[in-house]
């Protein structure tokens, strides 16, 4: 089999703090997500950035694998140390492993619910069959779910948990789903927010982009806004120059202590092309006047 870089992957160093890991798994996970990567290969990299934050996120998977050292390098034929062969790591944090590539089910084995061979290879570790560990799960969300609220259904392990999302919740936000883990720990979901193709998101703000006639700019015409929930009309002021952006308050996604984030509208103007003769008199007019 081939071995797996997992820091090249998320392209992160060796000694990355678990927050670096975590930024650059979001960042990776959004850019590769199916739901917005429809090039060749995207699904088969979001599935590799998946498995090696898996591994990496979690300090128990992340040191078994550095125990194998840092000479390796991805894509290098990879044979296991004497012992590791068929021992089941499943248990470990209630990650069956189900989907990932064989060197991470050589490494940390399929589904079990147990440790055996644990401490023969990691001697002294200190870990016990039945000790309680948190699980993290990740849970990805379009926008107009956020907007929406309510429960969600998250599968884990052969199950579906339902979590409800609390007011305010923003990428990168972590719900705690206490005792729900199959060991009896805590089950920690992570909330991502999927790219949209119209806003983008910080923290609770959205912006957008809306196109507009020149002569429209110019005069300071009213113009039509899509928000996550209805249109609304919105006065642009005249002489509003391309990228300068209007805010509409309470717009944008819902906040806590019943707030709401706002709604940046970021102006696009639009040159017009292939002026007909009359069309062509009337601009050659308006740069004599100046």
């Amino acid at each position: 089999m081939k071995y797996k870089d997992y820091y090249a992957i998320l392209g992160v160093s060796r000694d990355a703090k678990p927050d670096e890991i975590r930024k650059a798994y979001r960042k990776l996970a959004k850019q590769y997500h199916p739901d917005v990567n429809k090039e060749a290969g995207a699904e088969a990299k979001y599935q590799e950035i998946n498995e090696a934050y898996e591994v990496l996120k979690d300090s128990a998977k992340r040191e078994r694998y550095d125990t194998l050292g840092q000479n390796w390098q991805g894509g290098q034929d990879f044979t296991p140390p004497s012992g590791w062969q068929h021992v089941d790591f499943g248990g470990a944090g209630g990650f069956s492993g189900e989907g990932f590539s064989d060197f991470f089910q050589t490494l940390f084995g399929g589904a079990g619910g147990r440790f055996g061979g644990f401490q023969d290879i990691f001697s002294g570790a200190g870990y016990t069959q039945n000790m309680k560990r948190d699980v993290q799960a990740e849970l990805t969300l379009t926008l107009e779910q956020v907007m929406k609220g309510g429960e969600f259904a998250l599968g884990l392990n052969n199950r579906t948990l339902n979590v409800r999302l609390p007011k305010g919740i923003t990428d990168g936000s972590q719900i705690k789903l206490p005792g729900k883990a199959d060991n009896g720990g805590d089950i920690l979901v992570n909330i991502h927010i999927a790219p949209h193709k119209v806003f983008t998101v910080e923290g609770t703000d959205l912006t957008r982009d809306v196109h507009v006639p020149v002569w429209d700019a110019v005069l300071g015409r009213e113009i039509h806004v899509e928000t996550l929930d209805g249109g609304v009309s919105v006065k642009m002021p005249a002489g509003i120059q391309d990228g300068q952006k209007l805010r509409l308050r309470g717009k944008g996604l819902p906040g806590r202590n019943g707030t709401s984030g706002d709604l940046y509208v970021r102006v696009r103007i639009d040159i017009p092309r292939n002026l007909n003769s009359k069309q062509n008199e009337l601009w050659q007019e308006l740069a004599r006047l100046g």
